[in-house]
């Protein structure tokens, strides 16, 4: 198993995850170590097929206090010596400088995460600012503790919403919410953010990551690992999609492999009364999205 400087991962029998930010005595502050720790994890280790779904939390007292910075130089890690065009980003994306002097690390981990062809749930235990609040908007739902604060605080920086929260903040709480959240930069309470839709639940201090744990178990346990990693990625493109012929395309696509995979099992399960005994892989998702 991988070792992590600022990260724990464990999988119990389940296949469920969980991704613990430790970085405890700096309230799980988010820096390039932990960026770059946190890719690696969505990009590799969550992929494995005895994965099934993955619970974030933080140690200690805070989910993740945001960015760090304290650290030398430009605190995130990006190149000062480039003057990137929208034209130069997108034709050298993965490319020196730009892959890591240009690309903002919280995108680059909230895209690893958004890829993920899994449930991942947020357990929010404590403030949760900045990109600690980002982070979790590529997380397929959010539940906080009574404790958990959280805060777009970026206003009160000078600078703006990232790791792609443009795309998934409004997504999550429509635009309006999503723009005075933005502009007051005031941080919110659990239960303000409970109104507000960003989060699902809100639980005691003490049964915050037992509710995401069940949840997740929930999800996946008896369940297809192809039916469910289908299901994501066809529910948030398709959310996206220009008229609903695009989602019937890929819906029958997915329809016609599952059927034929996973499907048969459930079906002959569900007649002959017994429990299915799914085999099917996450990592061997069948492709039903056009380039």
């Amino acid at each position: 198993m991988t070792s992590y400087e600022t990260l724990l991962w464990d999988v119990d029998g389940d296949g469920v995850a969980t991704l613990t930010l430790n970085r405890s005595d700096a309230l799980n502050a988010f820096n390039v170590t932990m960026a770059r720790e946190l890719e690696q994890v969505f990009l590799n280790d969550a992929r494995d097929d005895d994965v099934r779904a993955v619970v974030v939390t933080g140690s200690g007292r805070a989910f993740c206090a945001g960015m760090d910075l304290s650290a030398d130089g430009n605190v995130f890690g990006l190149d000062e010596s480039v003057d990137p065009t929208p034209e130069d980003l997108r034709a050298h994306l993965t490319e020196a400088p730009y892959h890591d002097g240009v690309r903002d690390t919280g995108g680059r981990v909230t895209l690893a995460i958004h890829s993920l062809p899994k449930p991942v749930i947020a357990a929010i235990n404590g403030p949760a600012v900045g990109i600690g609040a980002t982070m979790t908007l590529a997380m397929d739902l959010r539940l906080a503790s009574t404790s958990a604060r959280i805060g777009f605080v970026f206003g009160r920086l000078g600078i703006v919403p990232e790791a792609a929260s443009s795309w998934f903040l409004p997504r999550i709480v429509g635009i309006q919410q999503a723009l005075e959240w933005v502009y007051s930069a005031e941080v919110l309470t659990a239960e303000a953010a409970l109104a507000g839709r960003l989060v699902r639940s809100v639980h005691e201090p003490d049964d915050l990551v037992t509710a995401a744990h069940d949840l997740a178990r929930s999800f996946v346990v008896g369940r297809s690992a192809v039916a469910l990693g289908l299901a994501k990625q066809l529910l948030y493109r398709n959310s996206a999609a220009a008229e609903p012929l695009e989602a019937h395309l890929s819906d029958s696509l997915a329809m016609f492999h599952s059927s034929i995979g996973d499907g048969k099992e459930g079906v002959a399960a569900f007649l002959g009364k017994r429990e299915p005994q799914f085999t099917g892989r996450a990592s061997e998702l069948p492709r039903v999205f056009g380039a």
